[in-house]
């Protein structure tokens, strides 16, 4: 009796309790209106704003987008024979390729072809594609696949590693396309779709917004990015997002809900090589320059200010923080040197300005700075605002090319700049001359090898103190310095010519 009595009891306190709330809730929607609903509705409650739930993301259709892309992105295949140094040495992985994963590690056994895989966007009916530097460098052959299954070879037209961008041609007509879009105006919390081919699964398609742009200084203090970041060579101003983008995307497009291209996916943050909430592109309006450079004049006509020292006031109010109370400003770039022949310096920039706008648009940091800079060719002229000591001067500056000159750069190799052939030394001959590395002069033409009275048949042993096994490790040294500043291109060669034995130094300007 006891037992029924108390459930009764828990029975009419439930009904009371039901009784008060659906009241309560009457006399609250009376009062102040709907407070919870399925529309955008703000209601004040006591004084307090709240917000409905919004139906924007419910409403977004991504079909078309989707449909506009997939048939204009590619599967790329890049195959590499193996090098000198696996063929003697057994297997060797660039852990950059590996923690990234665009390589597959498996592929590089003893006497096998390395073998990567990633992305690519048609950009041209006629068969133009762009994609990363990364995809496709080092590669000796490279195979496009269409999302209709239909395979090409490519040929590299150009690329472009400041940028991470390439340049690839196909032979086909009437092939689907992504039109530019303007990767200038995209807002954070714009809805956008990673169209690629992650982890081999062809035309996949993501969703995620922008979650910042101009992104820069990704590289410094994470593990398994790209190879050779960071660098004051690299131009780093990414558009942030949350769609998903995993190891083969690289390459891949980027594109707004209009179907429009407004980025090339590069990159990701992980430990683990694979997506955990951040994705990279780089903006679609930096690789409409590369590309059309590319396409005219085989390299890019990249424009400079003559600055090469500087730094971001983040940095230099850790370093300095003295000097950083005395600019008086807590946004931009900050001038410690300049290059000879510098067009800033002659324009009136001194050392102690803080660059804080190139043609009015603000700079906040050096990623925005090279940003600016990129949409810009030698010739052009631009409107620097400085800050000095709080004071806003504004200069009118003539980009220069990194020779100093406004003249068109015209794409020369590094072999074409030495003048000379190279061929790898055997075992043998290696034995026969009592040493352990070193590459023949085999042939020279007009160049800076010949200009500096070397002959065929010298043994290089170094090249800036760095021995040398193969003709590939040479150029690459050569390549290293021609990316330098003007006053910087320096070669230094050591070796001999066996008839005499006698070890030989050469110091080699490399500037045109």
């Amino acid at each position: 009796m006891k037992t029924g009595r108390l459930l009764l009891g828990f029975v009419l306190v439930s009904v009371l309790s039901a009784t008060v709330a659906v009241g309560t809730y009457a006399y609250l929607n009376r009062s102040n209106g709907t407070l919870f609903s399925g529309k955008q509705e703000f209601n004040q409650v006591g004084g307090y704003q709240m917000a409905a739930y919004a139906e924007a993301a419910e409403n977004t259709d991504f079909t078309f987008a989707a449909e506009q892309s997939v048939n204009a992105v590619v599967h790329i295949k890049s195959v590499a024979a193996p090098s000198q140094r696996n063929r003697n040495g057994g297997n060797y992985i660039d852990p950059f390729e590996y923690f990234f994963g665009e390589v597959n590690p498996f592929s590089q056994q003893r006497q096998q072809p390395r073998v990567g895989f990633g992305s690519g966007v048609i950009i041209s009916t006629d068969g133009y594609i762009v994609t990363n530097n990364h995809v496709i460098e080092g590669a000796d052959e490279i195979e496009v696949i269409t999302n209709d299954d239909q395979t090409y070879k490519a040929k590299l037209i150009g690329r472009d590693e400041a940028t991470d961008i390439a340049l690839l041609k196909i032979d086909g007509k009437d092939l689907h396309i992504l039109p530019f879009g303007n990767s200038d105006i995209l807002k954070v919390g714009e809805w956008v779709l990673a169209v690629g081919n992650p982890l081999n699964l062809t035309s996949t398609v993501t969703a995620g917004i922008v979650s910042a742009t101009g992104r820069g200084e990704l590289f410094s203090g994470y593990g398994g990015m790209r190879r050779g970041m960071p660098s004051e060579n690299k131009i780093q101003s990414y558009i942030q997002t949350d769609a998903a983008v995993n190891p083969g995307n690289s390459g891949g497009a980027l594109v707004n809900t209009k179907g429009e291209l407004v980025g090339i996916n590069a990159a990701l943050i992980s430990e683990t090589g694979n997506y955990i909430g951040y994705s990279f592109a780089i903006p679609i309006n930096i690789v409409k320059k590369v590309v059309s450079d590319i396409k005219q004049y085989g390299m890019v006509q990249r424009a400079m200010l003559g600055v090469v020292s500087v730094a971001n006031l983040s940095v230099l109010k850790e370093t300095d923080p003295g000097k950083y109370e005395k600019l008086k400003v807590h946004e931009g770039v900050y001038i410690a040197g300049f290059a000879s022949k510098s067009s800033a310096e002659n324009a009136g920039l001194k050392e102690g300005d803080v660059i804080v706008g190139i043609n009015d648009a603000k700079v906040k940091n050096y990623s925005d700075l090279t940003a600016s800079l990129s949409h810009f060719s030698p010739g052009d002229k631009v409107k620097v605002q400085v800050n000095r000591a709080g004071d806003v001067k504004t200069y009118t500056v003539e980009l220069k090319n990194d020779q100093g000159t406004t003249e068109t750069v015209k794409y020369k190799s590094p072999a074409d700049i030495l003048g000379a052939s190279f061929k790898e030394l055997s075992r043998e001959d290696r034995k026969r001359l009592g040493i352990n590395s070193g590459i023949e002069i085999t042939d020279l033409t007009n160049g800076k090898l010949k200009s500096e009275g070397l002959k065929k048949g010298f043994i290089i042993l170094t090249a800036n103190d760095t021995r040398i096994a193969t003709p590939d490790e040479f150029i690459k040294i050569v390549e290293i310095i021609l990316k330098k500043d003007p006053d910087e291109r320096g070669l230094f060669i050591k070796g001999f010519y066996p008839e005499s034995r006698r070890v030989e130094y050469s110091a080699i300007d490399l500037n045109e």
